[in-house]
């Protein structure tokens, strides 16, 4: 049967708008927020006064226009999605213990057979499989909104979840070390897809206004799942072979496909194209496989276009510094979670089980984090239009980074003194609470700020925040077990400690001078948002 879409006369899509109306806000005036005085012609929010940023079309398929359960159902899918890779790769951190005793030959029939056989390496060695996946996270999220900005998010989405179920197989069923490994690192690159990409759906959903309280929604998924994971792998392998919590992990990537193939929606909506000139949006299985959006290719950036806007976007000052604190803050959050284990079994004689009680305080902390994030962000946000006559600059998202920054400060260099000392155990877990709920405070207002700073490029700002984020996971992955070894926890967690407290002088940087930063190095004029 002939597509129907080819029989349609040829329309031509008109652009309506230039392209510096993509850029939300002026250089100069900052966001205009508060429509009173000055709503003839606005659309405006539910309290009549609020300005709807961006100005809404009358077209039902902009996604702005989406009903609220349809946008929200949208959002937890993304988030639920952006929630696995950390989860997998954390997951390793409990399973590296039995891993370095053991590995299991695994065989799927009616049920799961296994024999066991040594691979006779070190806890550390194991961890060099732990280490590639994390820099595949923040790596493979590059190309995620760069093949995004071209083929359109839900294709990329649906591309990278296959490969990354996938993967998730091959990792749970790996024979050898050697297999396992690439299976990892693969599963790295696929599986960032929503974590790097998920600050597009909010963009393209959502108006200026209710962003960041779903950047908090989305940023807590991503913080509680490094936690998530070792607390139910140290349950699962007390009892079971270190697989099972790969296959758990398995199924969890599963359920995130079918979701998505089920309810997540192509949310790219170029609002210079006037609605009755839009593109034909095809059948709901042409924007899943990416047919529709491809059709209207020549609408949105070249291949080339798409390609270089990761880098255009990482030479503002403003995403490069952001990008720079975020590395230097969020590094030992991996380091830790990777390498904990190996301090907790030996200093408090913990089991699996003990190990997987004792993630229940960051996750704890993560839950509280996204719960006072929930008002400190807007409360701040609306503290300064009321004092600014309704307008806002994205400068004031940092403030709440001054909240975050003795809650990190204090709890690394306490964590550091208790492991050393021997404090007990509850001790231990409060402090490392305190870093988790900063940690939390910190990657939402980092988030907004530069979505604020540079909305069109929502996708490159989430990619590099992301990039930083894992980046420096990476690097001290590979270090943290021997420094500490070296030099202690005491001095190793409070140099640590010291950095992130040196490292607050970028964000005064950005609150004093962010904004001739902005305009000095000018707007972006990407093609499409």
């Amino acid at each position: 049967m002939a597509d129907v879409t080819s029989e349609k006369p040829v329309v031509a899509h008109t652009i309506t708008k230039p392209i510096e109306d993509l850029h939300e806000h002026s250089e100069t005036e900052g966001y205009v927020v508060d429509a009173d005085g000055r709503s003839e012609g606005i659309k405006v929010a539910a309290d009549g006064h609020t300005r709807l940023i961006p100005q809404p079309s009358d077209d039902p398929n902009d996604p702005l226009n989406w009903s609220w359960t349809r946008k929200h159902v949208i959002l937890f899918i993304v988030s639920f999605a952006a929630l696995l890779p950390d989860y997998g790769s954390a997951t390793g951190a409990v399973t590296l213990l039995p891993q370095a005793e053991f590995a299991m030959s695994v065989r799927l029939l009616v049920t799961l057979l296994t024999r066991i056989r040594v691979w006779n390496m070190t806890p550390d060695h194991v961890n060099h499989s732990q280490v590639g996946n994390v820099f595949m996270l923040g790596a493979g999220g590059l190309f995620v909104v760069s093949l995004s900005a071209y083929f359109g998010r839900l294709p990329v989405m649906f591309y990278f979840l296959v490969v990354a179920l996938a993967t998730a197989i091959w990792c749970a069923a790996a024979t050898t070390f050697e297999s396992f490994m690439a299976a990892r690192i693969l599963n790295g690159f696929f599986s960032t897809v929503s974590q790097a990409g998920g600050l597009m759906f909010i963009y393209d959903m959502f108006y200026f206004h209710e962003r960041a309280r779903k950047i908090n929604i989305w940023a807590a998924f991503i913080i509680l799942s490094p936690y998530l994971g070792p607390l139910l792998a140290a349950f699962m392998i007390a009892t079971k072979p270190w697989p099972v919590p790969f296959w758990v992990y398995t199924a969890e990537t599963a359920l995130a496909l079918v979701l998505t193939i089920l309810f997540v929606e192509e949310t790219f909506y170029d609002r210079r194209i006037a609605p009755s000139t839009q593109p034909p949006r095809g059948s709901r299985i042409s924007r899943l496989l990416g047919t529709s959006q491809y059709r209207s290719r020549h609408l949105r950036n070249t291949f080339g276009q798409a390609c270089s806007r990761i880098f255009i976007v990482i030479a503002k000052p403003p995403v490069y510094l952001a990008s720079v604190y975020y590395l230097l803050t969020f590094a030992w959050v991996v380091g830790i979670n990777t390498t904990l284990s190996i301090f907790l079994t030996p200093l408090y004689n913990f089991g699996p089980k003990q190990i997987g009680f004792f993630y229940f305080t960051p996750v704890v902390a993560a839950l509280l984090g996204e719960v006072a994030g929930h008002w400190i962000h807007d409360l701040l946000a609306k503290q300064y239009i009321r004092s600014h006559k309704g307008h806002f600059e994205p400068e004031v998202r940092l403030r709440a980074v001054g909240i975050s920054l003795p809650f990190m400060v204090v709890g690394l260099a306490m964590l550091g003194q208790s492991l050393e000392n021997g404090w007990h155990y509850m001790a231990t877990s409060i402090f490392w609470g305190l870093y988790v709920f900063g940690i939390m405070i910190t990657t939402v207002a980092l988030n907004a700020y530069v979505l604020d700073s540079y909305p069109e490029a929502s996708g490159e700002v989430s990619a590099w925040l992301n990039m930083a984020r894992v980046l420096g996971g990476f690097i001290i992955s590979y270090f943290q077990v021997t420094w500490a070894e070296k030099q202690g926890t005491k001095k190793s967690f409070g140099i640590q400690s010291a950095i992130v407290a040196a490292s607050f002088g970028l964000i005064i940087i950005l609150m004093v001078f962010g904004k001739k930063l902005r305009v000095k190095s000018g707007a972006l004029n990407f093609r499409t948002a």
